[in-house]
């Protein structure tokens, strides 16, 4: 009885991992296609979005009393993806001209979604991709702009496959591997005290309970993009992205603006405050500090959908992809909190910060709810 009990076991959890992984396969290129020859590096991310909606906002210690942060979407508003959409974005929203709509949205399998992480994920795979596939196998390097400390993509010398779509492959998953190691150095530059605006901090958003999982969504949809053959031009990497995000939401049971909001609700005074304005830190009082490659979203209460697991794989077609290149962290002029290096970072270090931040939360937290 027991091992007819264990292999309806095997069997049910088989079969649920099988329909999982009809979302989001672990793709390989059937072919060679053609690769965007100079893109302008996604510096810059989207202005968007503290955890919440309705937000209400203080400039300079002053409450403002009529402006209010939206944040909601849907899946009717998403807009058109736009690469790279990020220096003028908040004054196109202001004026009403932005045809790239970023926000948070709420699925059933995906928790809630911030569109925002995932565009500047799959922006930064894009542009990643067009660098390094055509270097890889070489020893080379090239550099992102500061985040508290300098970051630099380094690629490892070794000899590729002879087959070019699997050299097209480990390179499109190389590259939203690495897209992802960005994101993570992200959450931790924020909570050390990175501004990209001087003067306003961005702790608030540090860790915020749907940053990385909607970053890891990107990074998978766009390698999606670049393995089915759209990595030739903007133009069809953003058509191809207004694609996938739109099925990926639709397979992770996108709801409505107003399931959204609710769902706001019923997480507010615990995941949230809705009495305090942005940028108060303590707005968001969940966060999520796991850095894992291997993610579910964080759970949300009352929800009984069964949640959708995304995967970065480490290893394709035999190989391991952190033995071909990854993201170096060095020495910044202005680190903040943050302790130097000896050498640089790795994502293998940042683990050990996510966690020091996590305790110094906890602690500030207790204390104030005391």
């Amino acid at each position: 009885m027991r091992g007819w009990l264990l292999s309806l076991s095997l069997l049910l959890i088989t079969s649920t991992v099988m329909a999982s992984d009809t979302l989001l396969p672990v793709e390989q290129a059937r072919r060679v296609s053609p690769v965007i020859g100079h893109l302008v590096a996604p510096e810059a991310l989207r202005p968007c979005c503290a955890f919440g909606y309705d937000l209400n906002v203080r400039a300079i210690g002053v409450p403002i009393p009529v402006y209010q942060i939206g944040n909601v979407l849907t899946i009717d508003t998403l807009g058109h993806h736009h690469y790279n959409d990020s220096a003028l974005a908040a004054v196109k929203d202001l004026i009403g001209l932005n045809d790239e709509k970023s926000g948070l949205i709420y699925t059933h399998r995906g928790g809630f979604i911030d569109i925002a992480h995932v565009r500047d994920t799959a922006d930064n795979t894009f542009y990643i991709f067009s660098r390094i596939y055509p270097k890889l196998g070489s020893q080379w390097r090239f550099f992102y702009s500061e985040e508290l400390g300098l970051r630099r993509i380094q690629l490892n010398a070794f000899t590729p496959p002879a087959s070019m779509p699997q050299r097209y492959t480990l390179a499109a998953w190389l590259a939203g591997k690495i897209a992802f190691e960005l994101a993570q150095w992200h959450e931790i530059a924020q909570w050390y005290g990175f501004q990209s605006v001087p003067g306003f901090s961005e702790e608030i958003s540090a860790f915020s309970p749907e940053d990385l999982y909607s970053n890891l969504l990107g990074a998978r949809l766009a390698i999606n993009v670049i393995l089915q053959g759209n990595a030739g031009s903007i133009d069809a990497y953003n058509k191809a992205m207004d694609k996938q995000i739109h099925q990926a939401l639709v397979g992770l049971g996108v709801v409505s603006r107003e399931e959204t909001e609710r769902m706001f609700r019923d997480v507010d005074g615990d995941w949230w405050n809705s009495k305090r304005r942005v940028p108060d830190k303590f707005l968001v009082l969940k966060r999520n500090y796991s850095l894992s490659e291997n993610r579910f979203p964080t759970a949300v209460p009352f929800e009984r959908s069964h949640p959708y697991q995304l995967h970065m794989p480490a290893v394709i077609d035999g190989i391991r992809l952190s033995t071909l290149g990854e993201l170096q962290i060095y020495k910044g002029r202005d680190m903040e909190r943050l302790p130097a290096p000896l050498d640089y970072y790795t994502s293998a270090q940042f683990p050990p910060l996510a966690e020091k931040a996590q305790a110094a939360d906890k602690t500030q937290l207790d204390r104030m709810l005391k």
